[in-house]
């Protein structure tokens, strides 16, 4: 079965990380658009609508909780799954990410192929059959 082609906006402000996210999901033929911080995430997302998010919880401007909690308000955004990143697997993390309604949360370092079945799977699962 082939898998469609997604975008996805990868936010994270360490390079080796950005740079590995890109590569394990490009691997899928997903279009990734990858930025540094949480100010060109939400510059980027003014003007666009991904398919799905990864967005580092730590990172310079705005952090990855408050993009998610703002995109969840946004009627047009509403639907695009949001996977947070975090280096942390603390309560409070959980509680955090659940508060702001994420759709999941991934713990670093990720597992390529893992992460690749999550973020499509949560994809198919939003887009509810627009196939």
């Amino acid at each position: 079965m082939a898998h469609m082609a997604y975008t996805i906006l990868v936010a994270d402000d360490e390079p080796a990380i950005r740079t590995m996210l890109e590569v394990i999901l490009s691997a899928d033929g997903h279009e990734i658009i990858a930025v540094s911080d949480g100010k060109l995430a939400l510059e980027y997302l003014q003007e666009h609508t991904p398919d799905a998010m990864l967005l580092d919880v730590k990172m310079p401007f705005i952090d990855g909780f408050e993009i998610c909690s703002r995109v969840k308000r946004i009627k047009r955004l509403r639907n695009t799954p949001v996977l947070l990143l975090t280096g942390l697997d603390d309560d409070q993390t959980r509680d955090q990410a659940k508060m702001v309604n994420a759709d999941d949360l991934v713990h670093k370092p990720v597992s390529g192929k893992q992460l690749r079945v999550r973020v499509t799977q949560l994809i198919e699962a939003h887009q509810g059959g627009h196939a």
